[in-house]
């Protein structure tokens, strides 16, 4: 299996202490302004991705669909998870450029 360097980065990102999951904290670290990307699983629910982009819109936080709910979980070292934020401002910026190679 090819190492995901996303899902790398959003694990040291986790254990770090730096990620948020979840609808409810994803949405409070978002209105806070303490998160600087929000990535929804690429199987969550159609409500979940609109709620996250307009509200990532709104406070100018980044936004990216990637991967799906398992995976997502899985990297953070949690169940299932449809969102997650990551809140340090480098590693942000990591992720993003990962996902802009792709």
């Amino acid at each position: 299996m090819k190492a995901d360097k996303v899902l790398s980065l959003a694990g040291l990102a986790a254990r770090a202490g730096k990620v948020d999951s979840g609808e409810f904290s994803v949405e409070k670290a978002i209105k806070t302004g303490k998160t600087f990307l929000v990535i929804v699983a690429g199987d969550a629910s159609f409500n979940t991705e609109k709620k996250f982009r307009n509200s990532c819109a709104y406070y100018r936080v980044e936004f990216r669909k990637y991967s799906d709910k398992d995976a997502l979980g899985h990297a953070i070292g949690k169940q299932e998870r449809a969102v997650i934020a990551v809140n340090d401002e480098g590693l942000a910026k990591a992720i993003l450029a990962s996902l802009d190679r792709n």
